[in-house]
């Protein structure tokens, strides 16, 4: 598969995953251009790898989480999706805003989550628990939250 071909067919997956990620679709733009400038500067071996996908949604996350231009000057505001939730996954750290969103959006176990983001599931777990106590979720949203984070 060429970078052209990948890079059409997987745009606008990769653009919802980092609006999620930032809730800004501007900020998510930025983040998915420069990967994919990144990636077709090495797409010789990037396209080696046995998951394409994965791999450079990786890089969408490691961006995000390493991205500091303007960090502190811009504050978060959805632009595309309304409502108090996004307003208070806006309020979050990016690594516990990164764990509700691979968990949740992208539906990955904890070990997958502690594997893209290099670390351990205790810290996956401890990132979300925090995560969660910070948004204290509606009762209603309860389901959504494993055993082990209810106590």
């Amino acid at each position: 598969m060429t970078f052209e071909q990948f890079a059409m067919a997987r745009l606008p997956s990769l653009l919802r995953f980092a609006v999620v990620l930032t809730g800004d679709r501007e900020l998510a733009q930025d983040i998915v251009q420069e990967v994919l400038a990144r990636a077709q500067a090495r797409w010789r071996r990037i396209s080696q790898t046995e998951d394409l996908e994965t791999y450079v949604r990786r890089m969408v996350l490691t961006e995000y989480l390493s991205w500091r231009r303007f960090w502190a000057v811009r504050r978060l505001r959805p632009r595309t999706v309304q409502g108090g939730l996004w307003e208070r996954l806006a309020g979050l750290g990016r690594k516990q805003r990164a764990v509700l969103v691979l968990r949740h959006y992208e539906e990955l176990d904890d070990e997958r989550i502690a594997d893209l983001l290099g670390s351990s599931r205790a810290a996956v777990r401890g990132h979300a628990s925090r995560a969660l106590k910070t948004l204290r979720l509606e009762p209603e949203l309860a389901h959504c939250i494993p055993a082990e984070e209810k106590s």
